[in-house]
């Protein structure tokens, strides 16, 4: 799989490990580097400020062997997520947005991610108004809702996304089902919620598929779990695997970053 992300990157700063520590990171920087931590090949296409934390980003994403020929370098300062780490679970505080604020896609952008596969934004990207073109290009598109499928961005998106994610904290219920057929019938051809240690849940409008969860023996730190999941689903996905085969594929992933602090080492 060739997968192109767009859209947001962040540092994220651990206030609480050695007196405070910046890690980059971000939903689809994320993705890319998990495809490429599973033998597939992955493309990042978005904006860092030209300051430390730019450096910092551009150096880390292309040591992983990402391309980052169409990672930009703006005037201004790269997005900043603060982060406590309480028991191994992540606390999110501040964001700051930094050069994303006014982000767009250029005409260049779109012909180079049409090369992909598989192109995959979420929430805070500020691209799912571009998802029409970019599926009527013929690349599968693929969009995070986070756990806000109702935001005006998941809105603008999901109609031309192939392969539609959200959190949900509810579990597998009769009003997490409700939720999934409705968004599948504006669009995407699968609808999957991931459902933290409760595992996952895939609606391809037929049939709901449901995956646990592949445990994870020395747990550290939790951020990156969801972005990694997709990235393990996409791959599978893409090379034709059954769709229970696809959500396994995404637990392995998700159980290896789960391992190690920040979204990637």
């Amino acid at each position: 799989m060739r997968l192109a992300t767009i859209g947001s990157n962040c540092i994220d700063f651990y206030h609480n490990i050695d007196g405070g520590k910046a890690y980059p990171g971000g939903g689809p920087v994320n993705m890319a580097v998990y495809t490429l931590r599973n033998g597939g090949q992955a493309s990042y296409i978005g904006p860092v400020g030209n300051d430390a934390y730019g450096e910092i980003m551009r150096n880390a994403v292309a040591a992983k062997g990402v391309d980052v020929s169409h990672l930009h370098t703006e005037h201004g300062h790269t997005a900043v997520t603060q982060v406590q780490l309480i028991d191994g679970e992540r606390v999110f505080g501040d964001y700051d947005e930094g050069v994303l604020a006014n982000y767009t896609l250029s005409d260049e952008d779109m012909a180079f991610i049409a090369q992909h596969d598989v192109v995959v934004c979420d929430l805070w990207g500020k691209c799912g108004n571009r998802f029409q073109e970019l599926q009527a290009m013929g690349v599968k598109t693929a969009f995070d809702c986070a756990t806000r499928p109702g935001d005006a961005e998941c809105r603008a998106a999901i109609p031309y996304t192939d392969y539609l994610f959200f959190s949900s904290d509810d579990g597998d219920t009769d009003t997490l089902h409700e939720l999934m057929k409705v968004l599948r019938n504006q669009g995407p051809k699968l609808v999957i919620a991931m459902l933290g240690e409760l595992g996952s849940l895939c609606y391809d409008g037929e049939t709901f598929h449901k995956f646990g969860i592949i445990p994870c023996e020395n747990l550290v730190d939790t951020m990156g779990a969801g972005d990694s999941f997709i990235a393990g689903f996409l791959q599978a996905i893409t090379e034709g695997c059954p769709i229970e085969e696809c959500m396994k594929k995404g637990a392995s992933t998700s159980t290896q970053t789960l391992t190690y602090f920040g979204a990637w080492e």
